[in-house]
């Protein structure tokens, strides 16, 4: 999502919404996960703890 970028639709505002949470759950790269994304950081710390 782009500020100024207009929406036509509930629809399209819901795809949005949901391709940004896999985003920042999956692709987005956090310095304090040692430069993993959330989820590969939980996958790994789980993998540890086993």
């Amino acid at each position: 999502m782009y500020y100024g970028e207009e929406l036509v639709s509930y629809d399209e505002l819901k795809l949005k919404i949901e391709q940004y949470i896999y985003y920042y759950n999956h692709e987005r790269i956090k310095e304090k996960l040692a430069g993993m994304s959330p989820v590969n950081y939980r996958i790994h710390a789980s993998q540890l703890a086993a």
